[in-house]
């Protein structure tokens, strides 16, 4: 379990991210065409997992525009943009704001991506939803990098993610 705040007050995870190095857990995502959508379909590229609350936030919908930029700077590399909201709210969203360089994908069906890996919260104002963190995979499913946000309002450091694909 892992404990983050939201707005200084203390909520916890279901547990922790993946260790750097390790392997990533697969998953089953549905995607805004109501799709399923696992890692090993982004298998060959470099991954990014954009994981957030809710796409209807400040701070969340700025992550996307943000890592959407960075992006189009990738060589080989998906981002994935993963919340709860559903398939339909994403799509209302990055249709809205132009955004083509993301992948969105919702855990709304089983809630099960956010327990392996250990991002659903458990207690607090948000317990259901996924805490703002980010995962970021070699071409393989090979963990290179992790970032649970600890103060949940807060922007992740999208530089210290994206360094490790440079």
């Amino acid at each position: 379990m892992a404990t983050v705040t939201l707005k200084g007050n203390k909520i916890n995870t279901s547990g922790n991210l993946p260790d750097v190095g390790s392997k990533a857990p697969d998953f089953l995502l549905t995607a805004n065409d109501l799709s399923t959508k696992s890692l090993t379909d982004f298998s060959g590229s470099r991954v990014v997992l954009n994981v957030f609350p809710s796409v209807d936030t400040g701070t969340c919908a700025q992550s996307v525009r943000q890592f959407n930029t960075e992006a189009n700077e990738l060589e080989n590399t998906k981002v994935l943009c993963i919340s709860k909201d559903l398939p339909f709210a994403h799509a209302r969203f990055c249709g809205a704001e132009g955004l083509e360089n993301v992948i969105s994908l919702s855990d709304f069906k089983s809630g099960a991506f956010g327990k392996d890996y250990g991002v659903d919260f458990t207690d607090g104002p948000l317990e259901g939803l996924l805490s703002r963190s980010i995962v970021v995979l070699d071409e393989n499913g090979k963990v290179l990098y992790t970032e649970q946000v600890q103060e949940t309002v807060d922007e992740p450091n999208y530089k210290a993610a994206l360094e490790v694909l440079y």
